[in-house]
């Protein structure tokens, strides 16, 4: 056996490894399915809501970037309104657990929902960071909207101004209401994609 075919099983593992981290699922395909359990112990297929609209927020509440757009309550009602109209928003972190903003309990997580007065169908560790890496999650918040056909029609920022300062939200154009508003009237999504900002998931 020679020096390289030694190690060909760990240039393989490597060279997936790559591939994972450079996924990412291009608008006007469909969204990848996954299945994950959520923080209460249910478990949930994105394949299980096959006809509704989809939200995917990516989360760290260590993030001030999050903690901008949940201390203003911008996100909270996003959901709430969402969730009212029959729309599931899934929640995901995907930091590692013991590490920066992945490093919490299911009921520590339920107490932050509870104090920021947030309502997602579902908040999940991604702990592995496999369904972030399918997606190509870059930032907390990072979004995508998926239609009732399993499409994705969105990805991106939550909206326009790129800061952590909560005075920017009433500002901002918000692309995910946008972009939920224009799929219950029929109309097209003026901005399917943008540039999301926030901190980096931490895989």
């Amino acid at each position: 056996m020679n020096i390289l075919s030694k190690f060909l099983p760990f240039l393989a593992a490597f060279a997936a490894l790559a591939v994972a981290v450079r996924a990412s699922v291009e608008v006007g395909s469909p969204a990848p399915n996954f299945t994950l359990t959520d923080i209460n112990g249910q478990t949930h297929s994105l394949s299980d809501y096959k006809g509704k609209i989809v939200v995917l927020e990516w989360n760290n509440p260590d993030c001030p970037f999050v903690k901008k757009h949940y201390d203003s309550g911008n996100i909270p009602a996003l959901q709430k309104a969402a969730t009212a109209g029959g729309i599931v928003w899934l929640t995901i972190n995907s930091g590692s657990p013991g590490g920066e903003g992945g490093d919490y309990t299911p009921a520590e997580i339920n107490s932050w929902l509870q104090k920021n007065g947030a309502a997602p169908t579902a908040y999940f560790h991604d702990a592995d960071g496999k369904v972030g890496h399918l997606y190509g999650a870059k930032t907390t918040p990072d979004m995508y909207v998926i239609n009732a056909d399993g499409t994705l029609v969105y990805k991106g920022a939550i909206d326009s101004i790129r800061s952590a300062n909560v005075d920017d939200v009433a500002k901002a154009t918000n692309y995910v209401k946008a972009a939920l508003d224009a799929l219950k009237s029929g109309q097209p999504i003026a901005k399917p994609v943008s540039e999301p900002y926030g901190c980096s998931v931490k895989y």
